[in-house]
């Protein structure tokens, strides 16, 4: 397995829609593998394969605790076929928007189809976080991201300031290397 590197907004590429992914193949699996281990040390609860440059409907969670067994989810082509009319509210971050916090209202239930990691066509039925999560990534897969279901003055903020720290970032990496 292999740490991938996760692309940080404002990038165009992640406003980008995913190809699908017919089958899960060695390549897949190897992608999903990378990313589990890249989200686990990120540390992060979810990750989607265009966050890491790669523009493919995959993604995975795990919002297992610090204190329990890893239980990560690999999902090839996901989609929401059933959504609760129940909504809830989580403060929602994101890998690519690093230390950037908002409040997004979701369903609180959905039951997603997808292909997993030995090519089988499966059915989740998640609550919570978990759906929560689930619906954060699938969102990366259409070029959605979080900020984009808050007002437009807080995502303006959130994003200035990410690109304020990736001026200073490249300055920084500039410098050192002069």
């Amino acid at each position: 397995m292999a740490l991938l590197t996760i692309i940080i907004a404002p990038d165009a590429r992640l406003k980008q829609k995913c190809t699908a992914v017919k089958r899960v193949d060695a390549a897949v699996r190897q992608l999903m593998d990378d990313m589990v281990e890249t989200v686990h040390r990120a540390p992060g609860v979810g990750l989607a394969a265009p966050q890491v440059g790669v523009l493919k409907r995959v993604i995975v969670v795990d919002v297992a605790t610090r204190d329990q067994e890893p239980r990560p989810y690999r999902l090839a082509d996901p989609e929401i076929v059933w959504a609760s009319d129940e909504k809830v509210t989580f403060e929602e971050g994101c890998l690519s928007l690093p230390e950037m916090y908002a409040e997004v209202r979701r369903p609180n239930r959905v039951r997603v189809r997808y292909i997993d990691q030995s090519n089988e066509r499966q059915e989740l039925e998640a609550s919570g976080l978990l759906a929560t999560c689930i619906q954060h990534e699938m969102d990366h897969l259409e070029g959605i991201l979080f900020v984009d279901h808050i007002s437009q003055l807080k995502r303006d903020m959130i994003l200035r300031k990410l690109v304020k720290i990736k001026r200073l970032q490249e300055t920084d990496a500039q410098r050192a290397s002069a």
